[in-house]
């Protein structure tokens, strides 16, 4: 893959255009210092640091595993993050919808400064959040990786089961500014939650591991 920024080939990948899928690994420059990382697209990677090339590939070549997996494989992650002296919570299944025009499917409040717990998480890893409130739901949007638009929903477990969080996942699609894509990261072991932003229309881009800075 020729050589470019992550906000270039996230930008491509919103718009159906991925990385050659012939088993390569591509290792650019963070875009700040907070967001390092790994995105693994069908049979191409990318390693976002500011760490040696060399020593990506070095260590990714030690390995005794499929190479299409290596990126994700959990000795390169664990000696990504002791190189880097940074942490992890998982990796998750990466997603993106385009925008919706109109007013969001269920009506919505706007909170200002709110105690969420969803809320300061998203501000640890996000720019520009905003927060919107709901009967029942949350949804957290702002700026992350790269710049691009991300969102998040936490729905309250007696609100379960009656279609809120494929609502708010819709509903970010419609509040995401510029025209801009929406993108949303979902643990691959949260079924619930992946039923809910492919029902709302997100689509499968790639698996992603986040590296964040110590607190």
């Amino acid at each position: 893959m020729t050589a470019q920024t992550l906000a270039d080939v996230l930008d491509a990948a919103a718009r159906g255009q991925y990385p050659p899928p012939d088993g390569g690994v591509t290792v650019l420059p963070q875009p700040s210092h907070r967001d390092a990382g790994v995105i693994a697209f069908t049979a191409h990677s990318v390693v976002f640091t500011d760490e040696d090339p060399e020593w990506v590939h070095t260590t990714l070549a030690a390995l005794d595993c499929d190479a299409l997996a290596a990126t994700m494989n959990a000795r390169f992650l664990a000696a990504l993050l002791g190189r880097t002296g940074r942490t992890t919570d998982t990796i998750d299944l990466l997603t993106a919808a385009d925008p919706l025009p109109g007013e969001p499917p269920l009506p919505l409040r706007e909170l200002v400064d709110p105690d969420h717990p969803r809320v300061t998480s998203a501000r640890r890893r996000r720019d520009d959040v905003r927060v919107w409130a709901c009967d029942g739901g949350v949804l957290v949007l702002g700026r992350g990786v790269a710049g691009r638009w991300e969102t998040a929903i936490e729905v309250d477990e007696d609100a379960r089961h009656r279609g809120l969080g494929r609502s708010l996942a819709l509903a970010a699609r419609h509040l995401v500014p510029d025209g801009s894509p929406v993108w949303s990261q979902q643990a691959a072991g949260n079924a619930r939650s992946v039923r809910a932003f492919q029902a709302a229309g997100y689509r499968p881009i790639g698996a992603e591991a986040l590296l964040l800075p110590r607190l």
